[in-house]
C-alpha cells in the first residue's frame, strides 16, 4: 500500500488526468502528468509536468523514476511506451487490457469470449470483405475502424440501399483495417462504472442512462430506469470482465438494453469514463478517487448513491451558459481549465442534484 507522499505518474494530461490528479491530491499523493501538450489541463493541478510524446524513450524513463505507481488516463495511449516501464514501477491497468480496448475486433471477441453478448460485428480488412458483411448484417450497420477513434470520430453509418455511404465506408475500409457492426435497435444505452483493487475486491456504481448525440455523450441520468434484475446482469458482467483482465483500475462498460431487456456489451475503457463523471457529486467516493485507492493498493470506498442526479457535459460553445448554471440551485461544476473553445470539445460538465428516489 503506498503511503500519503508517494508519487503518481499519470500518462495523460487531459481532463480526466485533471481529475485523477485532483483526487490523488485529496489522498496526500504528488503527481507527475506526461503529455506532449504543454497547456495540457492536468498540469493545472500535477506537481510536476514532463512535456514529451507518449513513446519517448527518455520521458518514460523520467516518469517512471520519480513515480511508485503510474496509470493512463486514455486507451490510446502506445502499449509500446507503457512496456518500456522497468518492471520495478507497477503500470495499472495492465496493458493487456489496454492492448484489448485499443482494437474494436479483439474487444468484441475478447466479451463474446466470456459469453457475452455483443452486437455482430465482421472483421472488415477490405472493401471486398465489407460487401460481404454488409450482406449479412442485412443491409446497415456501422464501419468503424479497429484502431483510434473517440467520440464518433473513424465511424461511417451505411445501408445497402445508400451508395454514397458505402462508397465512404468502402474507401475507410481501403485506408484502415476496419470492423463492421450490425445495426441493433435499442431501447437504451447504459453503462457501469467499476473498480477493481489489487486484491481482487471489486466495487461497482449504480449503472447509469447515456444519451449520446453525433457520438458524444451529452448526459448520464441515474437511476438509469431499468428494471432491479436488468442492473443486476450489467454490474456481474462489468464483474467479470475485470477479473479476467486481473484488472486494478477504474473502467468503464458500456451496453445497450434491447427491447427484450437483453444486454449487449458495446465497449470498455480501460480508464475513469465520462458516465461516471457523475460520481464526484452524487456519492461518498468518486470514480476518481477509488481509481487512485485501486491503484495505490488502498481499500477501496464506499460507492453508495446518495442522490438522484444528471450529468451533462457542456461542449464547445456550451461555455456560453457557464454563467446561469452557477445561478443554480444543487449543481456540481467543473471546467476543465481548456483555453481553447472549439465545436465538439469537452470543456467541462455539470450534474444536477435531486433527493434520491431509488
Amino acid at each position: 500500500m503506498l503511503a500519503p507522499g508517494s508519487t503518481i505518474g499519470i500518462v495523460g494530461g487531459g481532463q480526466l488526468g485533471r481529475m485523477l490528479a485532483m483526487a490523488a491530491a485529496r489522498l496526500g499523493f504528488e503527481t507527475v502528468v506526461l503529455d506532449p501538450d504543454a497547456q495540457a489541463p492536468a498540469f493545472q493541478v500535477a506537481k510536476e509536468a514532463i512535456i514529451a510524446a507518449y513513446d519517448d524513450k527518455k520521458a518514460i524513463a523520467e516518469l517512471a523514476e520519480k513515480s511508485d505507481v503510474i496509470t493512463y488516463e486514455f486507451e490510446n495511449v502506445p502499449v509500446s511506451a507503457l512496456q518500456l516501464v522497468p518492471e520495478t514501477t507497477p503500470v495499472h491497468p495492465n496493458t493487456r487490457a489496454l492492448e484489448i480496448s485499443q482494437d474494436r475486433f479483439m474487444e468484441k471477441s475478447f466479451v463474446r469470449d466470456l459469453g457475452v453478448d455483443t452486437a455482430p460485428f465482421w472483421d472488415c480488412p477490405s472493401p471486398e470483405v465489407l460487401q460481404n458483411a454488409l450482406g449479412e448484417a442485412v443491409g446497415r450497420g456501422i464501419l468503424k475502424t479497429r484502431r483510434f477513434g473517440y467520440d464518433g470520430k473513424g465511424q461511417i453509418r451505411l445501408s445497402s440501399d445508400d451508395s454514397k455511404s458505402f462508397e465512404a465506408a468502402a474507401r475507410l475500409a481501403s485506408e484502415s483495417p476496419s470492423i463492421l457492426e450490425g445495426f441493433v435497435d435499442f431501447e437504451r444505452e447504459i453503462s457501469v462504472i467499476a473498480t477493481r483493487g489489487t486484491d481482487g475486491s471489486i466495487v461497482t456504481y449504480d449503472p447509469s442512462h447515456n444519451v449520446h448525440r453525433e457520438g458524444i455523450l451529452r448526459t448520464s441520468t441515474v437511476p438509469a430506469g431499468i428494471a432491479p434484475d436488468i442492473a443486476r446482469k450489467a454490474i456481474s458482467v462489468a464483474e467479470r470482465m475485470l477479473a479476467s483482465l486481473d484488472y486494478v483500475g477504474t473502467m468503464g462498460i458500456e451496453f445497450f438494453l434491447m427491447p427484450d431487456s437483453t444486454l449487449l456489451v458495446n465497449e470498455f475503457a480501460p480508464r475513469v469514463h465520462n458516465s461516471g463523471h457523475w460520481t464526484e457529486a452524487a456519492c461518498m467516493v468518486s470514480q476518481f478517487e477509488n481509481h487512485i485507492r485501486a491503484i495505490a493498493g488502498q481499500p477501496l470506498g464506499n460507492t453508495e448513491r446518495h442522490s438522484d442526479c444528471c450529468m451533462e457535459n457542456l461542449i464547445g460553445n456550451d461555455m456560453d451558459s457557464v454563467p446561469g448554471l452557477l445561478g443554480e440551485p444543487n449543481i456540481h461544476l467543473h471546467l476543465y481549465g481548456k483555453h481553447e473553445v472549439r465545436p465538439g470539445r469537452k470543456m467541462g460538465h455539470v450534474t444536477r442534484i435531486t433527493p434520491k428516489t431509488a
